[in-house]
């Protein structure tokens, strides 16, 4: 569960940051706060995964706000002034929403925590979780990373099989992989991409993936025999 803090002056931001958390299983919002002064009396008390950070607001600004913070969360500043991107990222923001922004743009955001997290998993594997959005069929499912077996390319579809069920997308195998930014995940054939800690056994040009048997490409051959070493 990725527990959230809203910080805006305004009501509507807070409706709408609110409906589209509600729609994701795994984000919990546990204050509405209305300005920087707030917030500060809040997180003095209670520790948040992610802050919704508005930029212009009275009392103190949100990025003045986001500089008080000796350890501060995850963020992503949500804002109807662009000018302030390239301050943003010099603060390791997540990301920067202009307003108004939809569901889409949104979900793109939050995932980019999942994202960051799967990739620092390595070091901190206790307090991680190695999840993300993905659409499929309409809805949207929250796609464990480390349940992959294989993702296999279908026409204009992939296909990810997990240890507990198959979901198609409507993505390349190569946006894929870079969506999902874990280490541990292998493109093995122009088809087929491989989680490596699945590996039963290789031999030849083909590997035993749990029960399912997937072909090694020509190209890949060399990348494969690596983890032989």
């Amino acid at each position: 569960m990725i527990n959230c803090l809203i910080i805006d002056d305004e009501h509507m931001a807070h409706e709408i940051i609110k409906g589209y958390c509600d729609l994701l299983p795994n984000l919990e919002v546990k204050k509405h706060c209305y300005d920087a002064i707030e917030a500060m009396e809040y997180l003095s008390a209670h520790t948040v995964d992610l802050i919704f950070l508005d930029l212009n607001m009275p009392k103190l600004k949100g990025f003045e706000f986001l500089r008080t913070l000796s350890a501060p969360p995850k963020v992503i500043v949500t804002t109807a002034y662009q000018e302030h991107a390239l301050e943003g990222y010099e603060l390791n923001v997540v990301d920067y929403l202009l307003k108004p922004f939809n569901f889409e743009r949104f979900l793109r955001a939050v995932n980019k925590v999942f994202t960051n997290q799967c990739q620092s998993s390595n070091n901190n594997t206790e307090t991680n979780t190695n999840s993300i959005f993905v659409r499929s069929n309409k809805k949207y499912i929250q796609l464990d990373l480390d349940s992959i077996l294989y993702i296999e390319a279908a026409g204009n579809y992939s296909k990810i099989i997990t240890t507990e069920e198959t979901i198609t997308l409507r993505e390349k195998i190569s946006d894929l992989l870079v969506l999902f930014a874990c280490d541990d995940l292998m493109q093995v054939h122009k088809s087929f991409a491989i989680s490596k800690k699945r590996i039963k056994s290789i031999e030849g040009n083909r590997m035993l993936i749990g029960e399912f048997t997937v072909p090694i490409g020509k190209i890949y051959k060399s990348m494969v025999l690596q983890l032989l070493k």
